[in-house]
């Protein structure tokens, strides 16, 4: 029988603290029988030894572009790869990935490569939220690149939010996974499983329909694909998920309890009958804000007459789970239409949630991406535009860590 080609990669470590996880990666490549060959920028060198990357990796490491007798490192190295990772990818490293340079080693093994590149950033919540960055990795994402994260929590420098390196076991994962299917969609990230376990998450989701008559009612163009994202995702962190769901086209995600409705007050009867046995309530779904007040049970006959319909306001859904006693952990979502920010921080504090989730509505109704910003105590952290079932889960990553911290 033939035996299976071994694969193999160039792990390039760039200049962060999260440089030493890339020891952990190394190794659990290595068990996974990958061929490791690194390659280090000099300011990774002061975070990690190329003797400790050596020793687990059995190949010598790479650091500059003399270290061969014809200066070809770069061009010798990728082409024998299957794939280049780099992991950590500081801000300056993704700058110099985004615009073409190659000015080192590393950057000119990613500029001569042809083979697929995979990216794992990591940097301070602050660094990741700059317009610059999200530039720059928005370029890497429209390039091909794929995106391994980041994730939310603690960073090195005292703060917590987005922009952590993802646990290299996670990458790992994702890096076979990427081996094996070469063709993977450009977001790979997904997040640590069992981080919910035990977890109880109720959910909204999709449109709500608002009788008029027997056959007209009044909608919206929600199509629910993110709430049903964000319960699969919930699902693969171990939750146990109940969904209460408008009208949608949509298969019910595996394992996830499904409880159908039609209308704002369907859906709020729902919640609060469930809403006692959940840890976390996430508000996903685009609730109508009027229903009429006086639906016909009959077809209204058209006529050359005007109709005026008297409509009133359907409860707050969201607004009434977080003003309860012992809320659970509350998770919104705003669709806006200009002034995003403004709004959706205003909304969050008005709610008095710990996190909520905007976007722009014209650029996310009814598509499979989006990208969206989160506003919690310690501000906004970007998501990049992605798959909606990588947000989902950069999202449940980020609620998780506040959830765990009790945060309001």
């Amino acid at each position: 029988m033939e035996q299976a080609q071994t694969k193999r990669i160039v792990l390039g470590i760039t200049g962060g603290i999260a440089a030493y996880k890339a020891a952990e990666l190394a190794r659990l490549l290595v068990k996974q029988n990958i061929e490791v060959q690194v390659a280090m920028t000099e300011a990774a060198t002061h975070f990690i030894t190329p003797a400790t990357m050596q020793a687990l990796t059995g190949n010598p490491v790479l650091v500059n572009q003399w270290q061969d007798d014809k200066g070809m490192a770069h061009i010798q190295t990728s082409r024998v790869a299957d794939a280049i990772v780099i992991a950590p990818a500081t801000a300056d490293f993704i700058a110099k990935l985004a615009n073409g340079l190659a000015n080192d080693l590393l950057s000119s093994l990613c500029l001569a490569r042809d083979c697929p590149l995979l990216v794992a950033p990591a940097m301070n919540r602050q660094m990741w939220a700059n317009a610059a960055t999200q530039r720059n990795v928005q370029q890497l994402a429209d390039d091909g690149v794929m995106l391994l994260g980041p994730a939310s929590g603690a960073q090195a420098c005292g703060e917590e939010g987005m922009g952590r390196m993802v646990e290299a076991e996670e990458l790992a994962r994702d890096i076979v996974a990427a081996l094996r299917n070469p063709a993977l969609s450009p977001t790979l990230s997904r997040p640590r499983e069992r981080e919910l376990s035990g977890v109880r998450v109720l959910i909204t989701a999709g449109p709500t329909y608002e009788a008029i008559d027997a056959v007209r009612g009044i909608t919206n163009r929600s199509s629910g694909k993110m709430g049903y994202a964000i319960a699969q995702a919930a699902v693969e962190m171990g939750a146990e998920v109940l969904l209460v769901s408008g009208p949608t086209s949509l298969t019910k995600p595996l394992g996830v309890q499904v409880v159908n409705v039609t209308s704002a007050a369907e859906m709020f009867e729902a919640v609060k009958q469930q809403v006692a046995n959940a840890d976390i309530f996430i508000g996903v779904a685009a609730v109508a804000d009027y229903r009429v007040a006086q639906p016909s049970e009959q077809k209204i006959k058209k006529s050359d007459a005007a109709l005026t319909l008297e409509l009133i306001p359907n409860p707050d859904i969201l607004a009434y789970v977080a003003s309860l006693p012992r809320p659970p952990f509350c998770v919104g979502f705003a669709a806006e239409s200009e002034k995003l920010r403004e709004h959706a921080a205003a909304k969050r504090k008005k709610k008095n949630i710990p996190l909520l989730a905007a976007n722009l509505a014209q650029n996310a109704i009814g598509s499979d991406d989006n990208e969206l910003v989160l506003f919690d105590a310690a501000g906004e952290h970007v998501l990049p535009r992605a798959d909606k079932l990588v947000l989902a889960r950069a999202l449940l990553r980020h609620a998780a860590v506040l959830y765990k911290k009790g945060s309001k």
